[in-house]
């Protein structure tokens, strides 16, 4: 059995809107993850499956390899049919709002959201969210969003409407959130269930290699170039820094997701405990952070770059140059090297 992590007055409220209302809309953040666009499709079957009308909406583009779930095919980006998003969003009688705690996160959804009159409902796993919503079912000490989504419609007594569409993206939202449960994956809860979703039919070896042996070559080989070529290793703080300009990105053609991943790698070097990801990306530099035992890749991420996350992997964004962004990041090691060392 799974303890009661969501209240019951957010469950009942809940419930009460799910069944008042036909017409749903389901909102993630830009470059939707594993996570994101799991938990976002879990939910959307699952309100099919109960009889509702349903739409997944994205600001950008999701990767390659996460276009095998159920359901994919039907999801609006937003960055290709923004008006088509704009007509969903005016007609949306109760607006879910899944793994993300800031509408700066998702974009040019941002002030359509906002302007919004409908009931929303927030679900998320990330720290101090910061959206004004009907109800905020926000709980940082749960491994993905996947996994509350899965909470959430068992709690609401709707176990039933889980089906296996549904149970397929919830195990991909927890295995990806988890680096398929190599981190922040201590919980029993979390294999408990794991299996009930086996029980609804998921074949969780299949998974695992639709999203991590589907590569392309091209990934392939710009990961070989960034490890020999891109990857600077600080002893004395026993970190990794990889680093990839736009120009690394067109000389291997390299599309979404590509180089999702490329920050954990590092982690395998013997007594390597924080590895940072600096990419350039059009108008903006992104930063990807991850550590293993208890170093707060969170606290890093919002103190050096006005990111967050969690406590073994977070994010953040840079508006500037990559050799500044990099600056502030060997700047700011010296400060945390009591938690390196």
């Amino acid at each position: 059995m799974l303890n009661k992590i969501i209240t019951e007055e957010n469950i009942q409220k809940s419930k009460k809107l799910v069944d008042k209302y036909d017409k749903f809309i389901i909102v993630t953040h830009a470059s939707p993850d594993g996570d994101a666009l799991g938990s976002s499709l879990a939910l959307y079957h699952f309100l099919l499956e109960y009889g509702k009308q349903a739409n997944v909406i994205v600001p950008n583009e999701f990767p390659d390899f996460l276009r095998w779930m159920p359901g994919a095919n039907d999801v609006v980006v937003a960055e290709r049919n923004l008006s088509v998003a704009a007509e969903l969003l005016e007609a949306a009688e109760l607006l879910f709002l899944l793994d993300f705690n800031a509408l700066k996160r998702i974009d040019q959804l941002e002030p359509l959201v906002l302007k919004s009159p409908t009931s929303k409902i927030l679900i998320d796993h990330h720290l101090d969210p910061e959206i004004n919503c009907n109800i905020t079912i926000s709980h940082p000490e749960i491994s993905s969003t996947s996994e509350l989504i899965f909470r959430f419609i068992c709690r609401m007594g709707f176990f039933d409407f889980l089906n296996k569409s549904c149970a397929e993206c919830i195990y991909t939202g927890m295995m990806t959130d988890t680096g398929a449960f190599t981190f922040n994956s201590n919980s029993p809860a979390i294999y408990y269930i794991i299996s009930e979703l086996l029980h609804k039919g998921i074949d969780k070896d299949a998974i695992y290699s639709r999203i991590y042996s589907k590569y392309s070559t091209r990934r392939i080989r710009m990961q070989g170039y960034v490890l020999y070529k891109k990857m600077k290793i600080f002893k004395e703080y026993n970190t990794s820094l990889i680093t990839l300009n736009y120009e690394d990105h067109l000389r291997f053609n390299s599309q979404k997701g590509d180089t999702e991943g490329f920050v954990n790698i590092p982690l395998s070097i013997e007594k390597i405990i924080f590895s940072a990801f600096i990419r350039e990306e059009k108008g903006v530099i992104r930063i990807s952070l991850r550590s293993k035992g208890n170093f707060p890749t969170n606290h890093f991420a919002k103190e050096v770059f006005n990111g967050g996350g969690h406590l073994n992997a977070s994010g953040g964004e840079f508006f500037g140059n990559l050799d500044d962004a990099v600056k502030l990041f060997e700047e700011a090691l010296p400060r945390y090297k009591h938690l390196l060392i």
